[in-house]
């Protein structure tokens, strides 16, 4: 089956999960730890990407994030990719360290903030890294001695995260260390990393009941909320694709267009891109990217990638075309 595309735009709360490839680990050692945490730290700040909650175990770490401008994507390149080689660097070891493709879940963060934020801090006392929630409130590979202010980290939004609990620090501090310690007892929770369905639904007793009421319910692997957020996710990744496809079309569109004008024209492509201004050349590149942006709607930047010149000399030529146009 083919890979789902990933579902994000700059906003969107994502649950992230990597693993090392073959299940081995990708944390050996404390050095390894402050490695990764201080790349995460740095490149959250670079790309203004929000941390909320965070936990690393030997074989595998768990991010709650909400994407920056630049997107998810690059913003997990940079991090998995420094990480890998300075990890093989160190360990004198060649070859891939996580798995292919890191694990993202959309959020619906109107229902799943807190409680992802619980799981997520829960995940060292449940792998028996500590013992109880006294060493768990100052461990430092997890971002909940933060919120507590136990543990230093200017990168990570903690305020955020307590502003859901109260208005005053101290209060929603207290709040928050409660509602941790009630969910010990909730176990390992699979509905919040398990199947788009059953998350959705928070367990297969409650998808069982709906499907029998409502056969229609929409769920995603990618997606970690109610069959509405699903839909509304959906349907905007949907438009993102449809204007990603249209932009696509139109550059291929545009260098057919190139294509047949040099043609006719007797000029090579070549000679139009390195800004020869021989013969006919200026005008026909000026015929070109006044058809390109006025008829087929391309952006400048496009236009000037396809005609070899600066995004500001197209601006130009288009200031003179509308000048002899109008005379």
């Amino acid at each position: 089956m083919p890979r789902q595309a990933r579902l994000d735009a700059a906003g969107t709360l994502h649950h992230i999960i990597l693993r090392g490839i073959e299940q081995r680990q990708i944390f050996d050692d404390g050095m390894d730890r402050e490695r990764f945490v201080g790349r995460l730290g740095k490149l959250a700040l670079e790309t203004k990407t929000k941390v909320y909650a965070w936990s690393l175990l030997p074989n595998h770490a768990h991010l709650l994030v909400r994407s920056g401008p630049q997107g998810l994507p690059k913003f997990m390149r940079r991090l998995l990719t420094g990480y890998a080689q300075e990890y093989n660097r160190r360990h004198k070891r060649y070859g891939h360290l996580f798995q292919n493709r890191y694990k993202s879940i959309v959020c619906d963060e109107e229902v799943y903030f807190q409680e992802l934020i619980r799981y997520i801090h829960l995940n060292p006392l449940r792998a028996g890294l500590v013992l109880n929630l006294g060493q768990m409130d100052k461990y430092p590979w997890s971002g909940h001695g933060v919120i507590l202010g136990k543990v230093k980290n200017s990168w990570q939004d903690a305020g955020y995260v307590l502003s859901s609990f109260g208005r005053k620090v101290g209060q929603a501090r207290s709040i928050y260390r409660r509602y941790i310690a009630e969910g010990i007892k909730q176990g390992r929770r699979p509905e919040l990393v398990g199947g788009g369905l059953i998350r959705s639904l928070g367990g297969w007793s409650a998808v069982k009941t709906l499907r029998r009421s409502r056969p229609e319910v929409l769920a995603d692997e990618r997606i970690l909320g109610t069959d509405d957020f699903v839909e509304r996710m959906l349907a905007e990744a949907d438009r993102n694709a449809r204007r990603l496809f249209s932009s696509r079309l139109q550059g291929r569109e545009g260098h057919q267009l190139i294509e047949e004008r040099c043609k006719k024209e007797g000029i090579s492509i070549r000679e139009l891109q390195m800004g020869s201004r021989r013969g006919e050349v200026p005008k026909v590149r000026s015929d070109l990217a006044w058809e390109l942006a006025k008829e087929r709607g391309l952006p400048l930047a496009e236009i000037a990638r396809h005609l070899g010149v600066s995004t500001p000399a197209i601006s130009q030529i288009l200031i003179r075309k509308s000048k002899i146009l109008l005379t």
